[in-house]
């Protein structure tokens, strides 16, 4: 699954002419893409989606999706290991697939480790 998660902006610079921001999601820290929210500054928070920063969020609303996410497990889910995910939901170690991201769990089918 993937989320548009609220996170903090911790800090911000230029790459190559796009304007990055290190961004903190609850205790997940990640760099995110700023150039669709270019006013964005640093202690704000903003709704994130596969790394772009999409809309600028207050405070409150943050802290209080962030906080049902992680009582929902949606942030485990979304930025845990894929490896240990994989593992939990097979109760057996992981089998990794081509691209490095886990297929199946040992003893178990392919669709089986999906489900």
């Amino acid at each position: 699954m993937c989320l548009a998660v609220p996170g903090k902006v911790l800090d911000i610079e230029e790459r190559d002419g796009t304007r990055m921001a290190t961004v903190d999601f609850g205790g997940v820290v990640k760099e995110v893409c700023l150039e669709y929210v270019p006013d964005l500054k640093v202690g704000e928070y903003a709704i994130v989606h596969v790394g772009f920063a999409l809309q600028r969020l207050d405070e409150e609303s943050a802290r209080q999706t962030l906080a049902l996410f992680e009582e929902l497990g949606l942030l485990q889910e979304e930025f845990g290991d894929p490896w240990e995910a994989a593992a939990a939901q097979g109760g057996q170690q992981a089998v990794p697939g081509a691209d490095g991201a886990p297929v199946a769990a040992v003893g178990t089918t392919a669709r089986e480790a999906r489900q």
